[in-house]
């Protein structure tokens, strides 16, 4: 490094790896409840810091957090060390150069379409989602005869093989069933479409998959070949967020927020009013239950910690506290994310969650109405969650959506939506 940057050294190397507990460090002398809470408050204490420019003063936390935390500690420890790394970065990125060296090989980062799997595999929450989409669309469309469902971006053959099946014995026989997938990975996309034309052929099934190489914000109408007569439904799986990015300084000049504390946006009006012109019988919208898209950084560093922490335990009981690939693959995946909120701002920041009752207003404003799930929708949802080998995850009915929580911390939110008439 440069003698000429001698003074934000501290902050480079902590963008460069995260911190690891040295046999000599203060935190011997620290229970874990102590150690956590002093965690705590040195991270919003630098995120305070960061915030306001402070860089003196958010590098001296920084010092005293990466004496604390770790990546192969306990669960407070590998969360903190992730959010120190965000932080860090953060404050290297107002170096736009720096920061691009620093980061330009990619090699802290795993394979996010490996971390999904692994994630499906090992937690219930993508199973709860696929069996409440299943019930809803199954129901929904079991007396039409021309279904087009529109995948906007989860690829996955758990959702779709299952529903299929479901169509194959409804009592008039199959129906015509064509499922369009938007998203960017194309090698996804191709295994997806061989898996379901190959189960639609063992069902004597009319079957047609549209593959759309695009991602959302790129997605247009004609792009998703809707035909009249079809009946249609949508599916959004932790993707409709990335809507929500846009230039929060230009937004900031124009008093953007509105009902409820819903800030504006075009890109995800324009988006639903689409959406609302192709007049679907059912979207399913599966999104993170926290809200992430505040324009202050304390604002939503906090919902941060508070929501991930929730995510973190849940590793730790999956995985024990000993390391493991998996288990940094999936925490390098949530760490993407934190940093992401964190550290991203303007169209660049994408993990734009919200609550469900802010998506209420969203949906609302733009002519949808709450479908109400069937008990026999909860009833599904609560055997796939309870059937699973890791203890802690509960189901909540509330207003019209259904959440998947861990101990009592709602995580992800189930909702389904059709037109007004």
């Amino acid at each position: 490094m440069s003698s000429s940057f001698p003074s934000h050294k501290p902050e480079v190397t902590l963008s460069l790896s995260l911190p690891s507990i040295s046999s000599t460090t203060p935190s011997e002398g620290l229970k874990s409840e102590e150690r956590g809470v002093k965690l705590i408050e040195l991270l919003l204490s630098c995120a305070d810091h960061a915030s306001s420019g402070n860089l003196h003063h958010a590098d001296s936390c920084l010092r005293e957090i990466s004496q604390l935390a770790s990546i192969n500690g306990d669960s407070m420890q590998r969360l903190s060390a992730r959010f120190a790394s965000a932080l860090a970065a953060r404050l290297v990125k107002r170096w736009p150069g720096l920061y691009k060296a620093l980061n330009n090989t990619g090699s802290a980062r795993n394979d996010i379409y490996r971390a999904r799997s692994i994630f499906t595999q090992q937690f219930p929450c993508m199973d709860f989602a696929y069996a409440i989409i299943n019930r809803v669309l199954v129901q929904v469309m079991s007396h039409e005869r021309i279904i087009h469902v529109i995948d906007l971006g989860s690829d996955d053959p758990k959702l779709w093989v299952p529903f299929i099946q479901g169509l194959g014995h409804v009592p008039d026989g199959p129906p015509h069933l064509k499922i369009t997938c938007v998203g960017r990975n194309k090698l996804a996309q191709e295994k997806l479409g061989a898996r379901l034309i190959k189960e639609a052929e063992s069902l004597d099934m009319p079957f047609q998959f549209n593959p759309v190489n695009v991602s959302l914000r790129e997605l247009t109408l004609d792009m998703l070949q809707v035909k009249s007569g079809e009946a249609l439904a949508l599916t959004s799986i932790l993707n409709l967020h990335v809507l929500l990015a846009e230039d929060d300084r230009i937004n900031s000049h124009f008093g953007s927020s509105k009902n409820n504390g819903v800030k504006d946006s075009r890109q995800m009006n324009e988006f639903l009013e689409m959406v609302k012109s192709m007049s679907p019988k059912a979207m399913l919208l599966v999104e993170q239950e926290s809200d992430h898209n505040h324009n202050r950084l304390v604002d939503r560093f906090v919902e941060a910690l508070h929501y991930y922490s929730a995510w973190f335990d849940s590793i730790s009981v999956a995985y024990g506290e000993f390391s493991c690939t998996d288990r940094t693959t999936l925490e390098e995946m949530f760490g993407n994310e934190i940093e992401n909120i964190v550290a991203g701002e303007g169209l660049e920041r994408e993990e734009r969650h919200e609550r469900y009752a802010k998506w209420m207003v969203r949906f609302g404003r733009a002519g949808f109405r709450p479908v109400r799930l069937w008990s026999e929708t909860m009833d599904e949802a609560r055997r796939v969650v309870e059937a699973h080998v890791l203890n802690g995850y509960k189901i909540i009915n509330q207003k019209a959506s259904l959440m998947i929580c861990w101990h009592d911390r709602p995580i992800y939110a189930v909702s389904a939506w059709t037109c007004f008439s």
